[in-house]
């Protein structure tokens, strides 16, 4: 939990097991999981499991051996679901689309055309 909340964020929660998720990957400081509201037929949320930066730009001045770690269990996804070829994408800041501010990465392969990018 960030010193600025109150609450866990729902990625804090999800890593805790509070609030069921379809985990897809984990590490000690890394969860990946199905979204729940996919845009695309593969569409995988990879988070850091503490809520310590807001987003990615805080991350990578904060913790680069973190962000680095996240984006290598993407890759490992991406590999397992879809050969490989992926879209990483980390929303920064509300007008950005990110509604919960936690960093996040999503996992987006297959069918790219018609995805939004909200979260």
């Amino acid at each position: 939990m960030t010193a600025a909340q109150a609450e866990p964020t729902i990625f804090e929660r999800i890593a805790a097991r509070e609030i069921p998720a379809s985990i897809v990957a984990e590490t000690a400081r890394v969860i990946a999981f199905h979204d729940i509201a996919p845009q695309a037929p593969v569409h995988v949320v990879v988070t850091p499991k503490a809520g310590d930066y807001r987003d990615v730009v805080e991350l990578a001045a904060g913790d680069p051996d973190l962000l680095a770690e996240l984006v290598s269990v993407a890759r490992d996804i991406a590999g397992e679901l879809a050969d490989g070829e992926f879209r990483l994408v980390f929303n920064t800041g509300a007008a950005a689309g990110q509604t919960v501010f936690h960093v996040h990465a999503h996992v987006l392969a297959g069918g790219l055309e018609e995805a939004s990018l909200g979260g």
